[in-house]
């Protein structure tokens, strides 16, 4: 038995935590996971906030696959590798698909290209996070598993009744989540594949307060005047921040913003954040690193009363 870091959760909703593990990179391969009165708890390699020490026995089989990204039943391979793609299929019984993104993210609807390494030719996957399921199509909108945990955090942030904006919604991960908690979501897109799947991912998880909406965000303060809103969520990497003047007279004084971005260096957005919301209180939280000089962040803005 060795001692190390986990994740606690419950049992059913652990195979999806481990997904976000391993897609996170964060999963210890050397130990195996372990039920505990109803929680599964997971090991992984560095601790979190909220994250605890258990004893785990060894794995000494320790799975050599190469790196990938599982969402549903679709494994994404970061190289061309044909050969592990058939590894890797054999080694997840879940997955049914194989692919290599032929393209970066692009355009304005921000969707990538693929092609099929192994398994069926299909782009098409149901999802499963925290007892929510997603229809997604990777070829029709952008989706990632990675931000699972971090839709959970702001989950365990809210106060009941709240009013929140998801400016770029995309397939709707945030306001399927956080949908059960909230008074009403408002969640656009420009991108229609994306929304047309976001209509039938808020049925599949029958919710009735959630507003699926096809525009351009910077319309939304005209559009949607005079709401304002308690939780905005901004995830949008590459261009996010310049959305900003665009939330701005949907959020009020107590309003938190959440803006998404990849960084090259501490507080990078800073100065664009004080230009719009002045005295606003920021907290930046790295989430993943995305290349050897850049990562993943979320800033934290807490809009402050007008002077």
């Amino acid at each position: 038995m060795k001692e190390q870091w986990c994740l606690r959760v419950p049992v059913q909703d652990g195979e999806a935590a481990r997904r976000c593990a391993i897609a996170e990179n964060i999963l210890d391969r050397t130990l195996r996971p372990r039920a505990e009165n109803g929680f599964l708890l997971i090991p992984v390699l560095s601790p979190r906030e909220g994250e605890l020490r258990a004893e785990f026995a060894e794995n000494h089989v320790i799975e050599d696959l190469p790196r990938h990204e599982q969402i549903g039943g679709i494994v994404v391979l970061q190289d061309d590798d044909a050969a592990g793609a058939e590894k890797i299929l054999a080694a997840r019984p879940s997955a049914h698909t194989a692919l290599f993104a032929t393209s970066p993210v692009e355009g304005e609807f921000r969707t990538k290209t693929f092609r099929v390494l192994a398994g069926e030719p299909t782009t098409e996957t149901m999802y499963h996070e925290y007892g929510r399921r997603m229809a997604i199509d990777l070829t029709a909108a952008y989706f990632s598993a990675r931000l699972a945990n971090e839709r959970q955090r702001i989950l365990s942030q809210m106060k009941p009744g709240e009013k929140i904006l998801d400016m770029f919604a995309g397939v709707g991960p945030f306001p399927v989540m956080l949908g059960g908690s909230a008074a009403f979501v408002i969640a656009n897109d420009i991108n229609p594949g994306a929304v047309l799947l976001m209509q039938k991912n808020i049925r599949l998880n029958h919710l009735t307060n959630v507003l699926p909406m096809l525009g351009d965000a910077r319309n939304l303060a005209e559009i949607l005047s005079p709401l304002k809103f308690d939780r905005i969520i901004m995830n949008l990497p590459m261009d996010a921040a310049e959305f900003l003047p665009a939330a701005a007279p949907l959020a009020k004084p107590g309003t938190i913003v959440h803006l998404y971005s990849l960084v090259e260096s501490e507080g990078e957005h800073n100065e664009d954040i004080f230009r719009v919301f002045p005295g606003a209180k920021i907290t930046e939280r790295v989430l993943r690193s995305y290349s050897p000089t850049s990562w993943h962040a979320v800033y934290d803005i807490e809009v402050a009363a007008c002077e």
